[in-house]
C-alpha cells in the first residue's frame, strides 16, 4: 500500500475478529516500530506483546474498561526504558522518551494497517496497574496500549478540519 494511502486510510478499530496474528507478521509490525526515529538515537522503547486472555482482561481493567483490549487477539504495550532515555539527561527522560515511543507507536499502527490489521491507540490507563500486570521494573514506563486484530467492521474515519486550520506560515 502507498504510504499516503495507508496514513489517510488508517482509523481506530475497536472491534476485532478472533483470527490470530502470526508471529512472523507480528515481527514485521514490530520491526516497523523499531525503525521509528529516536531523539539522539536513544532507542529507549520496549514492547510487551500480550496474547494471554487473562492478561488482556487485566490490561482492559487497567485501561478503565476499554473492552477492545480484551477482545483483540494481540495487545502491544509500548514502554520507555528510562535507563536508556536518561543517557540524554532530564530532557531525555521527560520528553524524548515520550516522543520516541509515540513515533514507534505510530509506525506500529501504520505497519499493522498496511497488513490489514486494525489497531487503536490507548493512552487512558492506570500506569500502576499496567506495571503490576506486566511485572515492569521501575525504570520501564508504559506509555501506550495498542490492541491489534483483524477488524470486525470497516472503521469510520473521524472528520478532520481543513489543513489551513492547523498550518501557519512564518508566524502564528
Amino acid at each position: 500500500m502507498d504510504a499516503m494511502e495507508c496514513i489517510r486510510g488508517r482509523a481506530s478499530v475497536r472491534g476485532f475478529r478472533g483470527d490470530d496474528i502470526t508471529e512472523l507478521l507480528m515481527d514485521e509490525i514490530l520491526e516497523a516500530a523499531v525503525a521509528a526515529p529516536s531523539a539522539k538515537n536513544c532507542q529507549d522503547w520496549e514492547f510487551i506483546v500480550v496474547k494471554n486472555p487473562e492478561n488482556r482482561q487485566r490490561l482492559a481493567g487497567a485501561a478503565l474498561g476499554q473492552d477492545m483490549i480484551e477482545e483483540a487477539p494481540v495487545v502491544v504495550v509500548v514502554c520507555s526504558n528510562l535507563k536508556k532515555s536518561s543517557r540524554c539527561g532530564t530532557r531525555g527522560e521527560t520528553l524524548y522518551s515520550i516522543q520516541d515511543t509515540a513515533a514507534a507507536t505510530q509506525n506500529l499502527m501504520l505497519a499493522a494497517w498496511d497488513k490489514g490489521i486494525g489497531s487503536c491507540w490507548v493512552g487512558a490507563f492506570d500506569e500502576g496497574r499496567v506495571r503490576q500486570v506486566l511485572v515492569l521494573p521501575e525504570h520501564v514506563r508504559p506509555l501506550a496500549i495498542v490492541p491489534l486484530g483483524y477488524p470486525a467492521e470497516t472503521p469510520k474515519k473521524p472528520e478532520r478540519w481543513p489543513l489551513k486550520d492547523f498550518v501557519h506560515r512564518e508566524h502564528f
